[in-house]
């Protein structure tokens, strides 16, 4: 099985790269408690730094409806995993050579974001035009090492800062770096090929025009922000609100979240077509809501742990189900539709953990209460699918 001629070879690569991704979103924010004590950062400085992240995903999304099909997917996947490892080793380094850390701490994250931003426009379409069979259980088993992936960070970090000690963390980000680092030679031998040829994908005014794929815009900014708002704040809520050690607020909160996140994507990918993508997100988005007043309003810390598991597994689908309808739906969206659809769930991915940590702010830094204030994205997500309920008849056009 050559790396050159084999697609198996270029799906593990896929794979890698999602772990990369999570890698990159999800390391910093088990440093949130620790940027904190240690530089005296505030929580609503910290959650900008989630902002920062998503905002430069955000950017590179929208310019990558442009320019990804002239560069070729190739050269994109590698740049994206080049900068993924430059970050995570900056974020070791430029903190200490700054008066002001969190000023390192922000470049590190904009350049890490941009190899982010790439890796999650690149790595769906590169998937999706590869030469296989059940697409829509390949794109949510692909998703899915995302979620693996987070949970190798989150055990894995919390390994390594028991036997180094948790000031230890800039070491431990370069060694991090070490994975982007292989994929980007990975994917310099792999075979790859593209989702639609020269000049055949819908252009970016025609999707504009589209209602049919703003329903898709507004599923994507609710997957993003109802995910997001809690697994970035899942290990601060754990060590502050619920009054535990950081080892048991990073394996309870984030790792159990994510495990059980991949686990359900795991269950639609094994699914497939049997049942319809539509009806199983609006019984994620029900039960995520259910999942947040877990979180938010149980009085006991147990059963507000257990409730960012429950948000994990009815997230799950969400983002990688959205991509499979787009796809479905509108076959001639091409890379430009991936794009958009992206920076509209990085949209999402900003917004919620922002949101999460203006409120806590304002209502003297109680987590709980900025979590509560998230439960209007999966809500938002029902409307949303209700909407799309009633568009039967633009399916293949995609055209308003």
């Amino acid at each position: 099985m050559s790396i050159r001629t084999s697609y198996k070879h270029t799906i593990a690569a896929s794979y890698i790269g999602y772990i990369t991704q999570a890698i990159v979103n999800n390391f910093a924010p088990l440093l949130f408690v620790t940027f904190h004590t240690e530089y005296g950062i505030s929580l609503s400085k910290i959650g900008l730094l989630v902002t920062i992240n998503f905002c430069t995903q955000i950017l590179v999304d929208l310019l990558s409806a442009k320019f990804i099909d002239r560069i070729g997917y190739r050269v994109s996947a590698v740049a994206a995993h080049v900068f993924a490892a430059t970050g995570l080793v900056l974020l070791g380094v430029l903190p200490g050579l700054f008066s002001e850390p969190y000023v390192g701490i922000g470049i590190a994250v904009v350049i890490y974001a941009i190899g982010g931003g790439l890796a999650e426009v690149i790595i769906s379409p590169i998937v999706e035009a590869c030469p296989t069979e059940g697409k829509s259980a390949a794109m949510s088993l692909l998703h899915s090492f995302y979620c693996w992936g987070s949970v190798l960070v989150v055990l894995g970090s919390t390994a390594l800062f028991h036997v180094f000690g948790v000031e230890s963390w800039k070491m431990i980000s370069c060694m991090w770096a070490v994975v982007p680092f292989f994929n980007i030679f990975y994917f310099m031998l792999v075979p790859i090929n593209t989702l639609t040829a020269e000049g055949e994908g819908m252009s970016i005014t025609n999707l504009f025009k589209s209602g049919l794929f703003w329903i898709f815009v507004i599923l994507m900014v609710c997957s993003g922000a109802a995910e997001l708002a809690v697994s970035q704040w899942a290990s601060a809520l754990a060590e502050t609100g619920l009054h535990v050690s950081k080892t048991t607020g990073d394996l309870a909160g984030p790792c159990f979240f994510a495990a059980l996140m991949g686990l359900g994507r795991v269950l639609s990918a094994g699914l497939g077509d049997k049942y319809s993508i539509e009806r199983y997100l609006g019984v994620s988005a029900v039960v995520c809501i259910l999942g947040y007043l877990m979180v938010t309003l149980s009085p006991l810390p147990i059963l507000s742990l257990l409730g960012c598991g429950v948000c994990g597994i009815a997230v799950a689908a969400m983002w990688p189900g959205t991509y499979s309808i787009a796809a479905k739906r509108c076959p001639l969206g091409g890379t430009a539709m991936f794009a958009l659809l992206a920076f509209a769930g990085d949209i999402g991915c900003s917004s919620g953990p922002t949101i999460v940590g203006f409120v806590s702010t304002a209502l003297g830094d109680n987590l709980k209460l900025g979590l509560l204030s998230a439960i209007a994205f999966p809500a938002l997500m029902l409307v949303g699918l209700r909407l799309l309920a009633g568009r039967h008849k633009q399916d293949k056009t995609c055209a308003s």
